[in-house]
């Protein structure tokens, strides 16, 4: 089975509007956002952002290197979605020069991003991904100088945090995957962070979300990087033992019954993949074989890269759990 892998996942439209972008051509993505911003608004029992959320933010990531972006809204400077993927691709820009310790650009460049999330939020006030943006800037600031990323958590259990912004995209879109994901790696990244403090807030997510939610699947990231913390470089055999205990196998069963088995809606592709990893390693075969048939050859990188000592070789352990899942968990 040749795997497909890209950010795309099975979004097809998505796939071959990423291409147009890569050359430098934004009128495809013109029109992919428009349809997508009219069915949010369509959408039956109230606006559904998923979609939307999930396609900006993989289009904002493609033409963070680009000026794809920068040119749309020239050409089309009142355009809604421009002004959305505009802050997307600033706020991408500025997390990539935190990641590789570009010092010298980072102030400029969260300042720049800042204000195309005003600008964004202003044109589109009922858009969550202005605040989802600003959500993720909040991980450039880890010792909490600016009050709106210390705010108190709802549970007094909690640690403080962006929750003023994470309620603005709440208020916009309940349950927003992305936006609770955000502040996962917000508490581990913060001053004082720890991936036991991601675990605790993850765990409250999870017994909060309603059946059907893909924040059911958010403890099983959270288990992958307590994984890496201890295991980092060695090969997947030692993850069997970590994904038998109590704690891991309920998760993994949780968001197995609770998400993915009463939804065919929201699920993207990462999450399958985590899904899957977990039921495999945790030798749940039967609920594992039906992850694998869902996903095809629609493989993620992650997990699978984090159990295999030379990362290269996550294609080749995909393929294997996928074998062995058929094998042991058909009927």
């Amino acid at each position: 089975m040749r795997l497909s892998s890209g950010p795309a996942g099975d979004d097809h439209e998505l796939r071959a509007v990423l291409q147009d972008v890569a050359s430098g051509y934004w009128m495809s993505m013109q029109d992919l956002l428009l349809r997508t911003e009219a069915g949010v608004l369509r959408a039956e029992g109230g606006a559904d952002w998923s979609r939307w959320t999930f396609r900006t933010q993989v289009l904002g990531a493609a033409s963070a290197g680009t000026t794809v972006v920068q040119t749309w809204q020239r050409e089309v400077p009142d355009s809604r979605p421009a002004s959305v993927m505009r802050a997307r691709v600033a706020v991408e820009r500025a997390l990539r020069a935190n990641r590789i310790g570009d010092v010298q650009h980072l102030q400029s460049l969260w300042w720049t991003a800042s204000a195309a999330c005003a600008a964004a939020a202003q044109v589109a006030p009922h858009d969550p991904v202005p605040y989802l943006c600003r959500l993720a800037l909040a991980e450039l600031d880890p010792d909490q100088v600016d009050p709106e990323h210390r705010r108190h958590a709802p549970d007094p259990q909690l640690f403080p945090g962006p929750w003023g912004l994470l309620a603005e995209v709440d208020r916009r879109d309940p349950g927003n995957r992305e936006a609770y994901h955000r502040m996962a790696r917000y508490f581990l990244v913060r001053k004082g962070g720890s991936v036991a403090h991601q675990d605790f807030f993850a765990r409250w997510v999870a017994d909060g979300a309603p059946t059907g939610s893909p924040l059911l699947a958010l403890p099983l990231y959270v288990a992958v990087e307590r994984w890496r913390a201890t295991h980092t470089g060695r090969e997947s055999l030692d993850a069997s033992l970590y994904w038998v205990t109590d704690r891991a196998l309920a998760r993994a069963r949780t968001a197995y019954r609770d998400w993915f088995a009463v939804t065919t809606s929201r699920r993207l592709t990462q999450d399958m993949n985590y899904l899957a990893h977990a039921l495999w390693s945790s030798q749940q075969y039967g609920p594992a074989a039906e992850v694998f048939r869902t996903l095809g050859a629609h493989a993620s990188p992650r997990p699978w890269l984090y159990l295999v000592a030379d990362g290269a070789r996550w294609e080749r352990l995909f393929l294997d759990a996928h074998d062995a899942a058929l094998a042991n968990g058909s009927p």
